[in-house]
């Protein structure tokens, strides 16, 4: 149970990050257009890239033993630089999304612009295979619960986002939501880095 939960909050800590592919589903939530294809596409491909890296994490780790601490100081890196952008994102940066900006997109478009999100995006091969690919070789044999865990987080974060996102609308048009979430996103970045580095 504590590998399922903690690969629950590993993925939704990462998710959480503000970044195009939220906002953009965020945008589709507050439009009420093609919800469920955006969030089910977000979904199932962090799901794929999850399983990709915990499996393949865990067999690369067998082979070669070293990449285990090289995974776990270079996630752990990564997670502190992370954290450290949150907190300049709050503090320096604005983030507000106006639903009267918004043009309506045909379904195909829609899926097309929902999958470029995801899969064009650099980080979030970062945040899947990479990094919780390393941080689920901690949980030895517990490995696949880590990572059901993660995919259980996606599917969560990605449905409550879509469906729950008019009711956020009017909080997130104020740019101090942005920056309050983008605080309490660094303080969980960097906790999770000095977890990663300094864990045994």
């Amino acid at each position: 149970m504590d590998a399922f939960i903690s690969g629950f909050l590993t993925s939704l800590s990462l998710i959480l990050a503000i970044g195009a592919q939220n906002a953009f589903v965020l945008r589709q939530g507050i439009k009420k257009e093609f919800v469920f294809l955006v969030c089910i596409i977000c979904a199932m491909s962090d799901a794929i890239l999850i399983v990709a890296g915990v499996g393949g994490f865990g067999y690369m780790t067998q082979k070669f033993s070293y990449l285990e601490s090289v995974a776990r100081y270079g996630g752990g890196a990564f997670l502190f630089v992370y954290g450290i952008k949150s907190f300049y994102s709050a503090y320096k940066m604005t983030h507000a999304l106006k639903p009267q900006s918004f043009a309506t997109a045909s379904l195909t478009k829609t899926a097309l612009l929902t999958l470029a999100f995801t899969w064009l995006n650099p980080h979030v091969y970062l945040d899947t295979v990479m990094l919780i690919g390393s941080v689920s070789t901690k949980f030895g044999t517990n490995a696949n619960i880590f990572g059901a865990g993660a995919v259980s987080a996606s599917f969560v974060f990605f449905f409550s986002l879509g469906y729950g996102a008019r009711l956020l609308a009017p909080f997130f048009e104020k740019a101090v939501a942005w920056k309050i979430l983008e605080f309490i996103v660094g303080v969980i970045m960097l906790a999770l880095a000095f977890m990663l580095i300094f864990s045994v």
